[in-house]
């Protein structure tokens, strides 16, 4: 199955529980007719969320077409900053160097928080040994200067099985997050390992190798669950299994992430744009509820209507 169609077949589910789901509640209320283009790029890991609201967002606007590229959260920056996207997916915060690019492009935006994730580590399912690994561990594994070739290497009581890495490519935002809470700086990583922007290729590459060992957000794992085993995270704690609640309360440390969209000021202005990132905000429970995200908390939502408004006062949107 390739990364189009698995998040298309996501998005279409995710479509089909929202329309059951809002029905109560009745379409998007009518106004003005709207048309015209909402480009979006970035996060991979972001995709299956904006896909959902955008799917069904064209549902009640024929006359819009939302579009989903995944050139992950990087790559996604540099188109949104240069004007070429509305909306940017990103699994990170924009970085220093990217906000620069966005100042010397004229390009104003709003970060909008519209969902939490529990960043997962996964294994083979006929892997019987690691059920908990400590960020201490991880790092041993991951780190620029890592050899380890060996499970038996992360702890002597593993068996000699060779360790197959699997994981985000450079351009992710996952990468970045990753590497930033385990090795202690972002962009710090072994090279040695299977890097991509395709989560299907990790699920692949895990579930095919006894010792495979790789990680992608929540609900990639979610789907996937009959493929993989999820690793819990000893992050001083105590070991804790990835879950809704654990990224919601804090436990699951430090792998627990926000994800957000970024909205820009000319694309703001157009009133599609306008009308879909409001939608995006006031359906946001549904939205993420049957994408299979963590849901935001209810300072998380006001905080991201605040941030909305305010880029629409900037920007002059109606």
């Amino acid at each position: 199955m390739t990364k189009r169609t698995r998040v298309h077949l996501t998005a279409a589910s995710a479509v089909a529980a929202l329309t059951l789901a809002l029905s109560a509640c009745g379409s998007d209320p009518a106004g003005p007719s709207l048309s015209g283009p909402v480009v979006i790029d970035g996060s991979s890991t972001v995709e299956p969320l904006s896909a959902a609201a955008g799917e069904l967002f064209m549902q009640d606007h024929k006359d819009v077409q939302v579009t989903v590229g995944t050139s992950g959260t990087g790559g996604g920056f540099k188109k949104f900053c240069v004007g070429e996207t509305d909306i940017s997916n990103a699994s990170r915060p924009i970085k220093d160097a990217e906000k620069q690019l966005c100042t010397d492009k004229n390009v104003q935006f709003s970060e909008l928080h519209v969902a939490n994730d529990a960043l997962t580590v996964v294994v083979n399912k006929s892997n019987t040994w690691a059920n908990c690994l400590t960020v201490a561990q991880l790092k041993k594994i991951w780190e620029p200067s890592s050899t380890v070739k060996n499970w038996n290497e992360v702890d002597p009581s593993f068996p000699n099985e060779p360790l197959n890495l699997y994981g985000a490519g450079p351009d992710s935002g996952t990468f970045d997050y990753f590497t930033g809470v385990i090795n202690g700086k972002e962009g710090d990583s072994r090279k040695d390992y299977n890097p991509t922007e395709d989560d299907n290729i990790t699920v692949q590459g895990v579930a095919g190798a006894k010792g495979g060992l790789g990680y992608f957000g929540f609900s990639y794992f979610e789907e996937n669950e009959s493929k993989l085993k999820a690793v819990q995270i000893d992050g001083g704690n105590g070991c804790v299994a990835p879950s809704v609640e654990a990224a919601q309360d804090g436990t699951y440390k430090p792998l627990a992430r926000p994800l957000f969209i970024y909205v820009s000021d000319t694309g703001v202005k157009k009133p599609q744009v306008e009308k879909f990132a409001e939608f995006y905000i006031d359906r946001n429970d549904a939205i993420v509820e049957a994408a299979k995200f963590v849901p935001l908390t209810d300072a998380q939502k006001d905080k991201t209507r605040a941030a909305l408004a305010d880029l629409k006062a900037k920007a002059g949107a109606k």
